[in-house]
């Protein structure tokens, strides 16, 4: 069965537009109803600041650098390091961190959705 029978709400295409000049952080997609299992935000952090130690969890998360320089630090393993045009994959159950080590502003959209194990 697809997805369109199993689920009976109509998923809509949209286009969302970023602020480039945003000072804040701002979700870009909420997860259901809008998207089957996607979640997304355009993270926005100013030099020396992170997000904060958080794990995937059941998730799987990609990070699109945008502009700035930055880290991602995995806990208890390697540390990746990002730079604008540049994509990062973390896998589930995995806690890890990112912070900005550059003197720009640095701003990615981060992109999680859940992952069939």
């Amino acid at each position: 069965h697809s997805y369109a029978q199993k689920n009976p709400m109509k998923l809509m295409p949209k286009l969302i537009t970023l602020d480039q000049a945003s000072p804040d952080s701002a979700p870009v997609l909420n997860g259901p109803p809008e998207t089957v299992t996607l979640r997304s935000g355009y993270m926005v952090l100013a030099p020396s600041k992170s997000v904060g130690r958080h794990s995937t969890r059941d998730n799987e998360e990609v990070i699109i650098v945008l502009a700035g320089k930055g880290e991602m630090k995995i806990i208890g393993g390697s540390t990746i390091h990002l730079l604008p045009y540049c994509v990062a994959y973390c896998p589930p159950n995995t806690e890890h961190d990112v912070t900005n080590i550059g003197t720009d502003t640095l701003r990615y959209i981060y992109v999680v959705a859940r992952a069939k194990q």
